[in-house]
């Protein structure tokens, strides 16, 4: 966060161990072989609850404004100082293309208007899915924001291979600008977590 909060440490760890307590009624969760799914859960040991623990849906989007594209450097953890393009958790109550017209503005002030879907972005052992649009500038004033400390338009050729914060980042760009893999010499960066 702006306020030198980590947010690292506001997110649950990846994996199940967390998760003690049934949100319906308090009891303890223990690890159970649900047969129906022929997997071990976290099942309630008082009312029988499943807790199914399942990834966070983030949306984003790529703004084209004439030949280039807006990326905004991360002011936030994980991956501060990065490269990206605007993106978030999607709300409760919002829809994936609402959210990522939302996070779009809160992180460049740009408004946008989606163009659409470039890609669905998920990783083995990662704790979100990227839902990725290609969009344009409509409006607004390119700036700073809490989140992002630079809001820069750059020409495809001029992308910043070798310091962008996510894989999903470097596949997305990818897939926008046409390649199959970053340049020759594109340096991967392995940041831990999306």
């Amino acid at each position: 966060m702006a306020d030198g909060t980590d947010h690292r440490q506001l997110q649950h760890t990846h994996g199940s161990e967390w998760v003690r307590y049934c949100p319906r009624c308090g009891g303890g969760l223990e690890n159970r072989r649900v047969d129906a799914e022929q997997r071990l859960r976290k099942v309630c040991s008082a009312c029988g609850f499943v807790f199914y623990l399942n990834p966070k849906v983030v949306a984003a989007a790529v703004p084209r404004q004439g030949p280039g594209i807006w990326l905004v450097r991360r002011d936030i953890e994980p991956s501060r100082g990065l490269w990206t393009f605007p993106g978030g958790y999607v709300d409760l109550g919002e829809t994936v293309p609402e959210a990522a017209v939302r996070e779009a503005y809160e992180e460049t002030r740009l408004d946008i208007r989606l163009d659409g879907l470039l890609g669905v972005y998920s990783y083995a052992g990662a704790d979100v899915v990227m839902v990725v649009y290609r969009a344009a500038v409509v409006g607004g004033t390119a700036g700073p924001t809490p989140e992002s400390r630079e809001v820069r338009l750059f020409d495809p050729g001029d992308i910043p291979w070798g310091e962008l914060a996510f894989p999903s980042t470097r596949d997305a760009l990818g897939d926008y600008v046409g390649l199959e893999a970053p340049p020759p010499g594109a340096l991967k960066i392995s940041v831990g977590k999306e």
